[in-house]
């Protein structure tokens, strides 16, 4: 249970492969922009960014000499554009910049963007970060095998990612989780199984609960709650399997609690399964693009030699198939896990699944 055990000290960037940058090309993600990361880290100054509550947010506000302000302004608007139009400029000059903030504390060190629509002040955020072959990886199977599209771009070492709206898990359980009715509850209990089925199956990892959001949805006469992840950098990383399993955080201990006092193991297994189903059913629904990533990921290098030796190797303990211990790379893992669960799908009953009868 204890994070610093299951979490390597620091995950190292990869480079873009020449296959992935291809596959980026075909699929629309790899666009020309106007601005580098590199160009936002000549800020002249910075401020500590604080909320509502006084309390240090870990990001601090940037600023620019005069010249350089300017020419980044209009860059980053270019790239607003570009993101969320058709990239030609015309929406330009009703855009405003109001902030650039930089974080230090999370592993990709991303900057922020605030834009505002100078009509109706309506704002948006998007984040630029050097761009992380493991976090492309993570946000393009996030985006077949989530419920939710992904919209970002990459070029050259520069990584352009939208905003992903929702309420911090961890501001979310510390505020607002004690408030909720006992079948909101039982809805979030429900939602973090599917979560933490569905980030071990496709091996995403550190789903500590600042790095997912909580989306609340009105629904005629109730809310209805998602959890959705938003950081990638962790994906096909780490040896142990815990890592890929957000119930083995202690930051998530009360939503774990949650389940244990909400659910019975019956509906635990069908809320697996039904999640499993799903991701089964992307997965074949992806067709050729998901074929083409996973190729492209088992000939990648995305992490150590002793993390796979020791992934595979928890992983057959677990499934008990024997393919998984001649895996070579974190790819080819990901590919059987995948296949695994496609395959379970198209073959074993729910009966099978409650009784116990086989391990997925």
């Amino acid at each position: 249970m204890q994070e610093e055990k299951l979490m390597s000290k620091k995950k190292p960037a990869y480079p873009v492969s020449e296959e992935l940058d291809a596959y980026l090309e075909q699929y629309s993600r790899k666009i020309e922009i106007p601005i580098f990361y590199e160009d936002l880290l000549r800020f002249a100054g910075s401020v500590v960014v604080y909320d509502e509550n006084e309390e240090d947010t870990l990001w601090i506000r940037v600023y620019y000499n005069e010249f350089e302000r300017q020419e980044i302004d209009t860059s980053l608007k270019k790239v607003y554009s570009i993101l969320h139009s058709d990239g030609s400029g015309h929406i330009d000059q009703y855009l405003n910049v109001d902030a650039i903030d930089y974080c230090t504390f999370a592993n990709s060190k991303p900057f922020r963007i605030k834009v505002r629509n100078i009509l109706n002040d309506n704002f948006t955020y998007f984040y630029v970060k050097k761009a992380d072959a493991s976090r492309i990886y993570g946000l393009e199977f996030e985006h077949m095998l989530s419920p939710y599209n992904l919209n970002f771009l990459v070029y050259k070492d520069t990584m352009i990612e939208e905003h992903i709206a929702g309420i911090p898990g961890d501001v979310f359980i510390k505020e607002m989780l004690p408030k909720c009715s006992e079948t909101e509850k039982a809805q979030l209990a429900k939602e973090f199984v599917k979560f933490n089925e569905r980030s071990m199956i496709r091996l995403l990892g550190d789903m500590r609960s600042y790095n997912y959001v909580i989306v609340m949805t009105h629904d005629f006469d109730h809310v209805v709650y998602r959890i959705r992840a938003i950081d990638f950098d962790q994906q096909s990383y780490e040896g142990k399997l815990k890592v890929y399993r957000p119930q083995f955080f202690k930051e998530n201990y009360k939503m774990v609690e949650l389940v244990k006092s909400k659910l019975m193991e019956n509906s635990i297994d069908q809320y697996k399964l039904e999640e499993r189903s799903i991701i089964a059913k992307r997965i074949l629904s992806s067709g050729d693009r998901i074929k083409l990533l996973s190729k492209i990921c088992k000939n990648d290098d995305i992490s150590l030699s002793a993390n796979i030796k020791l992934l595979k190797k928890e992983i057959y303990e677990l499934t008990k198939d024997v393919q998984f211990k001649k895996c070579k790379t974190m790819g080819e893992i990901l590919e059987l896990a995948l296949d695994f669960v496609k395959r379970n799908y198209q073959g074993v009953s729910m009966k099978q699944i409650i009784e116990h009868k086989i391990k997925i």
